[in-house]
C-alpha cells in the first residue's frame, strides 16, 4: 500500500471519530430526552410512608405531607404568577384555597409528573356562575421548576422540581386530601 493510501485511510478514521461521537452523543440525548410516556413513574411508597393530607401554605411557600397528623415530608413549592388570593376564574393565575382531593394523576404531563388538585368544587363553580365567568380547572401540583429558581410562574398549580414530584408522586395517592392556605 502506498504512503498516500495509508495516509487517506488515516484521516478518513480520524474524520469519522468526530461523526462516531456525535452519533453517540446524540442517542443519549433522544434517550434522555424520551418523551413522557416512554418514562416510567415512580411506584408507590409502602403504605406507612404514602400521605393521607395534604397541606399547602401559600404564604410560606410550603407543601406539607401528613400521615396520622404528623409531617412526613415538607417541600418548597411556587406559585401562580398572581399568588395571593382564593382563584376565582380561568386565566386569573392564582392558586386556588380550600378543601380539595387529589383526583387523578398524569405520568404524561408536559412538568414531568403531575398530581390532578379537585379544583373547582362545587362553591367554587357556585361563585363563577354567579359572576357569569369559567372557574377554570386543571390545577396540578406538578413539576418542571429547575432546581434553586425561586419565583412564582404557574398558572395557578403548585410547583416543585423534578426530583420532588418524583417523591410526592410516590406518596400521594388519588383520593388524598388536600387543604390550600392563604
Amino acid at each position: 500500500m502506498s504512503a498516500s493510501l495509508r495516509s487517506n485511510r488515516a484521516m478518513g478514521a480520524i474524520g469519522a471519530m468526530p461523526a462516531m461521537a456525535a452519533a453517540a452523543l446524540l442517542a443519549v440525548a433522544l434517550a434522555w430526552a424520551a418523551p413522557a410516556s416512554a418514562r416510567t413513574p415512580p411506584a408507590m411508597a409502602a403504605k406507612a410512608e404514602q400521605a393521607d393530607f395534604i397541606v399547602v401554605d401559600k404564604s410560606a411557600r410550603r407543601m406539607q405531607l401528613l400521615r396520622g397528623g404528623k409531617v412526613l415530608k415538607s417541600y418548597a413549592i411556587l406559585l401562580g404568577d398572581a399568588p395571593t388570593g382564593h382563584k376565582r376564574q380561568q386565566g386569573d393565575e392564582r392558586t386556588p384555597e380550600g378543601e380539595y382531593r387529589i383526583s387523578g394523576r398524569n405520568q404524561n404531563s408536559r412538568f414531568h409528573l403531575s398530581l390532578r388538585v379537585s379544583y373547582p368544587n362545587a362553591a367554587d363553580r357556585k361563585q363563577a356562575q354567579a359572576r357569569g365567568v369559567d372557574p377554570g380547572g386543571d390545577i396540578m401540583i406538578h413539576g418542571g421548576t429547575p432546581p434553586g429558581y425561586r419565583r412564582d410562574w404557574t398558572d395557578g398549580c403548585v410547583a416543585v422540581t423534578d426530583r420532588e414530584i418524583e417523591d410526592i408522586w410516590s406518596r400521594v395517592p388519588t383520593g388524598t386530601p388536600i387543604r390550600i392556605d392563604p
